[in-house]
């Protein structure tokens, strides 16, 4: 059921927002460096996370507002005990719901994803190399994630596989995961990358999105595809290919000025940006019972023309120590 975007969800800069991040927790079962660069991590205590009461709460005010979309995230949302029970009451709002997961719990969630009517799931993988996958996420489970996405692609699900792409690190791996997408409908996303507090981001580990067009048309003839008002990705496929493949150019080539997107982390702050440096405590008015709204409209009136208003267009000018932010997993991605 489509909605129509609601005017209240408006920035200073005329853009409408109709797309909600939910990070479900701040834990995840990977140590991935790029988002949570320390083994020993402090998550958040239970009691600062929202509850599953609170989250459809708040959800509901976010879609009265005028959000259609709903994308769950973390962390690793499904390590989440009650993920399931999450799942099924967000089903019930008229939104497109969809999840980001690290794929390795998946096929525990196959018929709670279905009743759920959830169609869409993008799972986090930057190598199909087992063992670099190993040294990337410090876990040896390349299997079951590989063996996951397959099984979600055999039940009709439409897969997206995030890859981080990192230069001397996996750049080698670009043609590889898109000879996947000529005999699989799959759909790779190639995403640069990005500077988050910890996370050990060097410009020069960031492979462009140019030259990873240069390097998959180096061995392949490909055609660009329609991309949609609000995407994040550049979308591209192979020749007669059943799959596709895109490019989120997040540091050479900002798509800011359709963005539609707000962020509610787990422990309940609302985010107007990836990279903003403020947020607003949501969880906590809620919880003494004072309205929302103007917090919520309040945070988006405050949201920068692009990039959290930190990042300098040129990319190699960038140092990740001045970068204002939480990491990338207390955010929710």
């Amino acid at each position: 059921m489509t909605l129509p975007l609601h005017p209240m969800l408006t920035d200073t800069h005329q853009r409408l927002h109709n797309y909600l991040r939910i990070s479900l927790t701040d834990a995840c079962n990977f140590r991935c460096f790029y988002c949570m660069p320390d083994e020993e991590v402090e998550v958040t205590p239970h009691s600062k996370l929202m509850s599953k009461d609170e989250i459809l709460a708040l959800a509901k005010v976010f879609v009265s507002l005028g959000v259609t979309k709903i994308r769950l995230t973390g962390g690793e949302p499904l390590v989440r005990k009650d993920a399931a029970e999450i799942i099924a009451m967000l089903s019930e709002l008229p939104v497109k719901l969809t999840i980001t997961t690290n794929g390795v719990l998946a096929h525990k969630f196959i018929d709670i994803f279905k009743a759920a009517g959830l169609h869409a799931v993008n799972v986090s993988l930057d190598t199909l190399n087992p063992a670099t996958f190993l040294a990337l996420t410090k876990r040896d489970q390349f299997d079951q994630v590989k063996e996951n996405i397959d099984l979600l692609l055999r039940h009709g699900f439409s897969v997206k596989v995030n890859v981080v792409t990192m230069k001397g690190i996996n750049d080698h791996e670009i043609n590889p995961f898109v000879a996947w997408t000529k005999h699989s409908p799959v759909h790779i996303r190639f995403i640069e990358f990005m500077p988050f507090t910890s996370n050990r981001w060097m410009s020069e580990k960031v492979f462009t999105y140019q030259e990873i067009l240069t390097t998959i048309e180096s061995e392949n003839d490909i055609i660009k595809l329609r991309d949609d008002l609000n995407d994040t990705t550049k979308k591209y496929k192979v020749i007669d290919s059943l799959g596709t493949f895109a490019v989120i150019s997040t540091m050479t080539a900002p798509f800011c000025a359709t963005c539609n997107r707000l962020r509610l982390t787990a422990d309940g702050k609302m985010k107007n940006c990836l990279f903003s440096k403020g947020e607003t405590d949501l969880l906590s008015l809620f919880r003494n019972g004072q309205d929302i709204v103007p917090a919520i409209l309040g945070n988006l009136h405050q949201k920068e023309k692009a990039l959290g208003g930190q990042l300098m267009t040129d990319y190699t000018r960038i140092e990740s120590a001045d970068v204002e932010n939480r990491s990338m997993i207390s955010i929710g991605g």
